[in-house]
């Protein structure tokens, strides 16, 4: 496995020092262009055809990604706290060591090169807020990145998101996504992303997406829950994913659950699966969500 790392610190400093009619284009053809691929793959062009239009810097904001128009001084303070090499070392091995851990269990994972990075988050976006300054994407098979506010405590769990991210790469190269995704799947998905990076890292570098809705609270709405399991399209399962104050803010209608109650839920029903089957997570990560499901029927009851 080859994991290729783009050093994000280096591009922030042009930006943030180049005249402001530039900083887009460098934002978006030095940081941006080397993940082309992935941004193709969701239908986000680089540069939108006509001013103002949709293109990858409209996206990065929408998302909680710092872009150039909010770059400030503090950005150079932020981008100092991101240029440790120690920092990118140890996200690097928490990719390598991920996809290690699937060749230690024997699976051959079908891609062989990776590239990663790590960007700044937007702290004025709302669900940079709700996440408590960190998030991801590993979605797209070859491509993981994390954005974050730099600090103690992103600084130090970053690398466990990215292990996340990358359960999340290797399971998609071998159940392939598709735009009619039942809330089902993604549960299925999100939990064995989250216990993958628990068993690498430990309970206590869970994140929000997992903690901040604690087990009281995942048994009272997990049946509800099981109602929409087969419940597709993004737009129709995000609040049963993301929580309603997240589907609010994309013009989504509630339905009455806490923050990221399918990633919670997920997470403690993937539990339940690996208890029962002695599995690893990373066992568990190739079979179809509809395997995992149907024999962890028993988690819905306890």
């Amino acid at each position: 496995m080859t994991v290729r790392t783009l050093r994000s610190d280096e591009i922030y400093r042009r930006i943030t020092a180049a005249p402001g009619e530039k900083r887009d284009d460098i934002f978006r053809y030095e940081l941006m262009s080397p993940f082309q691929r992935k941004w193709d793959c969701y239908r986000i062009p680089l540069k939108a055809k006509t001013p103002g239009g949709y293109d990858i810097i409209m996206a990065s904001r929408m998302t909680g990604l710092l872009t150039p128009s909010k770059m400030t001084a503090d950005t150079l303070r932020q981008t100092d706290m991101l240029s440790e090499d120690a920092l990118w070392e140890r996200c690097a091995k928490s990719v390598e060591r991920s996809l290690a851990r699937f060749e230690e269990e024997g699976i051959d994972v079908p891609l062989k090169e990776y590239l990663f990075s790590l960007l700044l988050a937007d702290g004025d976006n709302p669900y940079t807020v709700m996440n408590e300054g960190y998030c991801g994407d590993g979605g797209i098979p070859g491509f993981i990145m994390a954005w974050l506010i730099p600090n103690e405590s992103t600084l130090s769990r970053v690398h466990a998101a990215l292990a996340h991210e990358t359960d999340h790469n290797v399971r998609f190269q071998f159940e392939k996504w598709h735009d009619d995704i039942t809330l089902g799947e993604m549960i299925v998905s999100e939990g064995l992303a989250e216990n993958f990076a628990t068993e690498l890292y430990g309970e206590e570098l869970a994140g929000p997406w997992v903690k901040k809705t604690d087990r009281p609270t995942v048994d009272s709405i997990k049946g509800e829950i099981r109602a929409n399991l087969g419940v597709q399209g993004l737009e129709n399962l995000n609040a049963y994913l993301y929580g309603d104050d997240m589907a609010v803010l994309q013009g989504l209608p509630p339905v009455g659950m806490p923050y990221c109650a399918g990633y919670a839920c997920g997470y403690h029903l993937i539990r339940y699966f690996l208890d029962k089957t002695g599995m690893t997570a990373a066992q568990a990560t190739i079979l179809p969500a509809g395997e995992i499901l149907s024999r962890s029927e028993g988690f819905w009851n306890e």
